[in-house]
């Protein structure tokens, strides 16, 4: 089970990113230390999964891509992120789930999925 992304942010950017990931259903909550409250601003969506804004001057380059289940229902959360201003790319489905793709306020690539996909089955 994933328990949480680090995500390097622009300190510039952290009010922007939590109120992104607040519309997907993310809160702000103290890390278990205080030492961690200089280095980073933690989020948690309801079942325990956390994104860390690392602070960064310089973040490196934004490739690869996290996904989230987005909020239901998902046009719902769609439209939200739309009126927020954020521009959001409709995908195709896989199985059967629709999808979307749109980018944080500091870059960062997030695919929204109605649905998670069902369990791998194992390799023959």
């Amino acid at each position: 089970m994933l328990h949480h992304v680090g995500l390097p942010t622009l300190v510039a950017d952290v009010e922007a990113e939590v109120a992104f990931w607040t519309l997907l259903g993310f809160s702000v909550v103290e890390p278990p230390d205080p030492s961690l409250v200089a280095r980073a601003t933690w989020l948690e969506a309801p079942g325990g999964t956390q994104i860390h804004l690392l602070y960064a001057s310089d973040p490196a380059p934004r490739a690869g891509h996290l996904a989230v289940v987005a909020p239901e229902p998902f046009e719902a959360t769609l439209a939200s992120l739309t009126a927020a201003g954020h521009t959001v790319d409709p995908r195709t489905p896989h199985w059967g789930a629709p999808r979307a793709y749109v980018h944080s306020p500091g870059g960062h690539l997030v695919e929204l999925m109605a649905w998670p996909p069902p369990p791998a089955l194992p390799a023959p």
